[in-house]
């Protein structure tokens, strides 16, 4: 398997989900505790945020994009990416990019809420000039001319409680019940050394409202294995945007895409 950069096994990243779709949902104030600890283990993440941000709290946004953190879509306000036509996709991510670009954001990708690219995805995202998108699936790939960097439910900390992913949880610990967060903890880092282990790409989903529920020692020590794992060489760990320009720049690293048609809502 031709090497990631640096002769690393795998690409590995770290993304946050959610900065909220109103002023009494934002989970905004998490983040300088977070871009401090990110700083502190010398990662840099990618922030998927719904457009709307740009107009509750721009500032937020433009301090992620300060810290040298890439900013990604996610949607205008958390709409199920899947159940939108062709058209409303579209004119979605038409005035996410152009809300974000007025901040002085570009942004390279997006991540579909609920996971599904929907009818002409590939297309649509081509149109509007994202070099890439992270619905739910596996095994990296470009279709169409866009990276495909797909995340998989077992790797996001949703999926602990969600009742519709009672499944994946069973086929992540035998068992259908809820995970505590030591418990996710446990099984994310065996995942990681998977991926030094066997290579390939891993998304690591983290949503910044559930930060709490996950732990502050829980998040610093999944923090500090990652930057572990990058400072050894076995992993490239990067932004969502650099694995995406990677793959588009070299063709002999695609591997098929097998898009996951499972939902967050059962």
């Amino acid at each position: 398997m031709p090497a990631w950069p640096g002769g690393a096994r795998g690409a590995l990243c770290l993304s946050f989900d959610n900065l909220g779709v109103d002023e009494a949902s934002s989970a905004a104030q998490a983040l300088p505790g977070l871009l401090k600890r990110l700083g502190e283990h010398d990662l840099t993440a990618t922030f998927f945020a719904e457009g709307v941000n740009a107009e509750l709290d721009p500032g937020a946004l433009q301090e992620i994009g300060a810290a040298d953190h890439e900013v990604a879509y996610h949607a205008w306000r958390h709409e199920t990416w899947g159940e939108l036509t062709a058209a409303e996709q579209a004119e979605n991510l038409a005035r996410g990019i152009e809300a974000f670009a007025g901040l002085g954001l570009e942004i390279a990708g997006m991540r579909p809420p609920g996971g599904q690219l929907g009818k002409d995805g590939i297309g649509v995202l081509r149109k509007a000039g994202l070099s890439y998108c992270s619905p739910a699936g596996e095994g990296a790939g470009v279709e169409g001319g866009v990276a495909l960097l797909p995340f998989q439910w077992r790797h996001v900390d949703a999926t602990s409680m969600l009742p519709g992913l009672d499944p994946v949880r069973e086929q992540m610990t035998g068992s259908p019940d809820p995970l505590a967060p030591r418990a996710f903890l446990t099984y994310l880092i065996s995942e990681v050394e998977r991926l030094r282990r066997d290579g390939g790409f891993m998304s690591v989903v983290l949503h910044l409202p559930l930060l709490a529920w996950l732990g502050e020692q829980n998040l610093a020590e999944l923090l500090e294995r990652m930057n572990s794992a990058g400072g050894t060489g076995h992993l490239w760990v990067t932004s969502c945007a650099n694995v995406a320009d990677r793959l588009r720049a070299n063709p002999a690293l695609d591997r098929s895409t097998t898009l996951d048609p499972t939902s967050w809502s059962g």
